[in-house]
């Protein structure tokens, strides 16, 4: 079934190539310019090579010239696939390591190329705070997209398809200034970032071509992921304008902001039978094509992972596709964009696989006369099946001859053999790579490539720490005995070439919750305990300097300062029949102030089964600020039963058995109680937490479906939204509801953007 699958993706890309008049659009304008409304005609139908330059001469890194390079390509990468993976695997030594490479860009006149980036200023309206809180970032003074944005003054909220500005403070007077929807179509609108008075909005889409197939009439539609930003002027807070908005081929897969400029990644799929290049437009319909890059090393499937940067305050705007893998998970600092994808190239165990398989690890481990008569029979003129049947009579015989402990323990050696040949083969087969881009003020260049094994977690699970890059994962390897799991830790220079690593950390338990600080990482693991890792990085081997072991796991990690970290996860139990279950949210806090030996200060249990957090999941819900003495939770909770004792919960070093929380599950069908709302601490680096506060934002019998929970703070009000609303709280008494702004269901009619 799988060769003739392969078969006739060859034969549809052979069709393809044939008529690529009638599928490709593309535009015949430079790669990187200034788009202004009107400056360049729109794009065109006609297929051009004069106006692109000559392939880049740059080991490992080439540019396509035309399309019909593209669509040689695919053709040739499928015809190389069918052979290597259906006929005869080649186990290792796919890839060719590429050398450093710097691709030259036509930039803007108006780009001043290594300048320093500006720094982000937000709002300075009067009557304004002194302090306010950001979005949780992982990198400092690299911005990242959220739903909720704000500065001193005031707050955006975006839901569905509508943008809410609030002026936020003071707030005993907050109030919606106004509500705008923007005009969408597919998926809601993504996540935006803030710089000054401008918001730049994403959101995905799709466009419609037409294409005729081979010796058809009509044309067919063909459907193309595209990802929108739309940049805002909240000059007049009442009257939000659009400004631009760009138009980028893909998926949106994740941006960045560094000053005044803005890196956004898109990732589309290579159609093989209707390749389309991808295309930046703006408004008008103005466009250009990208330049598009590929590397030697093949991919089961190509993507598109376009990279477009622009700045929020001018026309500047420049972008650039790379043929690789789908990215999954990027990192970017402040000179450089990592991006990274799971390098999976399937093997099978079908006869060449087998093949393989025992003239490598089996014939090795029998007997000499017997390993020669093997060989000799391998090198003759018989066909395969002749061959093996000889091959199968021999061994027989061996074993027959053989006592029983001793063909038992030839088994033995066999089988573990067998074992280490799978994970070896798998561990060429399963790496992520990571792919350097280098950025300044806007332009982007290609740099280098690196592998290491395992997958990430997630962005926390890599770092760029002065001129070295880290990086932490997990490898799961399955054999004859099931999965097997092992974690990593590796150094690489800035060509990421791997320096140093300590591998099989762990041993069958999984990466939960990374973090780097400085010449550290904290590692959390878990399987049926939580292993919190304290590992040393000052040199470029890696060294676990000490452990501790606690019942359940933290799924994110939060620097407090330098000698302790806070961990928010689940505590677990066993249950009725010998398994693990979660039973409530728990934050821990770490001193690591002895390496050797880290030591919990406090734990608290926040309700029971049903219990979970956003921050789980998306570490930008939480708000920590050591000097304000603040640690803001979202906490969502199903349970059964009467109103919920809320505060129900325990700190201290020793128990983190809740005291109350969640009612017994009733003997029939009753719908559930859903609790949402938000857990204030104090957090004290020698006393651990203390409860400042709960604040309720709903709890009834129906399910909540509004939008994520977010919490910030201005001076010394506490901002905190989810369940449609935002309520003002004083921080010195939590207790104190200030305010509190209904964001959805006004019934008031919305002014849309033109």
């Amino acid at each position: 079934m799988k060769n003739s699958t392969i078969y006739i993706i060859i034969a549809s890309i052979v069709v393809a190539a044939v008529a690529i008049g009638a599928v490709v659009l593309i535009s015949n304008q430079p790669s990187t310019q200034s788009l202004r409304q009107g400056s360049t005609p729109p794009i065109t139908n006609q297929i051009t090579t004069e106006n692109m330059t000559t392939q880049v001469q740059i080991q490992g890194l080439k540019k396509f010239n035309s399309v019909n390079e593209l669509q040689k390509f695919l053709l040739d990468s499928q015809i190389q696939a069918s052979a290597q993976y259906y006929g005869n695997p080649v186990h290792g030594g796919l890839e060719q390591k590429l050398a450093r490479a710097d691709v030259g860009e036509t930039t803007h006149p108006s780009m001043a190329v290594g300048a320093p980036a500006p720094e982000v200023q937000q709002g300075t309206a009067t009557n304004a705070g002194a302090q306010y809180s950001t979005t949780n970032v992982q990198v400092a003074g690299i911005d990242e997209p959220d739903f909720l944005k704000n500065d001193n003054k005031y707050a955006y909220v975006l839901s569905q398809d509508k943008l809410t500005v609030i002026d936020a403070y003071p707030g005993e007077t907050a109030k919606i200034v106004s509500k705008v929807g923007l005009d969408v179509k597919g998926d809601n609108l993504q996540n935006m970032f803030l710089n000054k008075d401008r918001l730049v909005i994403f959101y995905n889409d799709n466009t419609e071509h037409y294409a005729i197939p081979k010796y058809d009439y009509i044309p067919n539609p063909i459907y193309t992921p595209v990802t929108h930003a739309v940049i805002l002027d909240l000059t007049d807070k009442e009257n939000p304008k659009i400004l631009k908005n760009y138009e980028v081929t893909g998926y949106y897969t994740g941006a960045r902001m560094i000053g005044n400029y803005v890196y956004l990644i898109s990732n589309s799929y290579v159609d093989y039978v209707h390749p389309m290049l991808p295309v930046l437009r703006a408004a008008s319909g103005v466009a250009i094509t990208p330049d598009v890059y590929y590397f030697n090393n093949p991919e089961p499937n190509y993507n598109f992972d376009t990279i477009t940067s622009f700045n929020i305050f001018s026309d500047e705007i420049s972008s650039k596709t790379f043929m690789m893998g789908a990215t999954g998970t990027l990192y970017v600092s402040n000179d450089a964009i990592y991006l990274t994808y799971q390098k999976y190239h399937p093997y099978y165990y079908d006869e060449s696989y087998s093949k393989d398989r025992f003239f490598k690890t089996i014939l090795p481990l029998l007997p000499d006369d017997i390993l020669v008569q093997i060989k000799s029979i391998e090198a003759g003129n018989l066909d395969e099946s002749q061959k093996w049947s000889q091959i199968s009579d021999i061994l027989q015989n061996t074993y027959n001859k053989m006592p029983e402990d001793a063909k038992n323990k030839l088994f033995e050696r066999i089988q573990n053999a067998i074992t280490q040949y799978d994970i070896t083969l798998q561990q060429d087969y399963r790496k992520t790579v990571i792919q350097k881009f280098a950025i300044n003020n806007g332009t982007v260049s290609y740099t280098t490539k690196g592998e290491v094994l395992g997958y990430l977690l997630n962005q926390y699970s890599m770092d760029e720490f002065g001129k070295r890059f880290r990086v932490a994962t997990t490898s799961e390897y399955f054999t004859s005995k099931g999965v097997t799991t092992t974690n990593n830790v590796y150094v690489l220079d800035e060509s990421l070439n791997i320096l140093g690593s300590v591998e099989k950390v762990a041993p069958e338990e999984s990466i939960y919750s990374a973090r780097f600080m400085g010449d550290k990482l904290y590692l959390v693991t878990y399987q049926r305990i939580d292993p919190f890792f304290v590992i040393d990085l000052a040199t470029d081997t890696p060294k676990v300097l000490g452990a501790l072991k606690i019942p359940g796991y933290s799924s994110y990690l939060h620097p407090y300062d330098d000698t302790h970290i806070i961990g928010i996860g689940k505590e677990t139990k066993q249950n009725q029949y010998g398994g693990l279950q979660p039973v409530g949210v728990k934050i821990s806090l770490f001193d690591v102030s002895n390496v050797t030996n880290p030591v919990a200060v406090d734990t608290y249990l926040i309700g029971g089964p049903g219990t979970d957090s956003e921050i789980l999941n998306d570490p930008k819900a939480l708000l920590f600020d050591k000097e304000k003495n603040i640690l803001s939770i979202p906490v969502f909770q199903q349970y059964y039963g009467g109103p919920i004792p809320l505060g129900a919960g325990e700190s201290s070093s020793g128990s983190t058995e809740s005291k109350g929380g969640m009612g017994i599950m009733p003997p029939r069908p009753i719908p559930p109680n859903n609790w949402k709302g938000f857990y204030v601490f104090g957090v004290d680096q020698a006393k651990g937490f203390s409860l400042k506060g709960i604040i309720e934002h709903y709890n009834g019998t129906s399910y909540d479906y509004s939008y994520g929970s977010r919490s910030f703070y201005i001076d010394n009000s506490l901002y905190t939204v989810t369940s449609g609303q935002m309520k003002i709280n004083d921080l010195d008494n939590i207790k104190n509801e200030i305010n509190k702004i209904k964001l959805e269901g006004s019934g008031q009619i919305i002014k849309y953007l033109n």
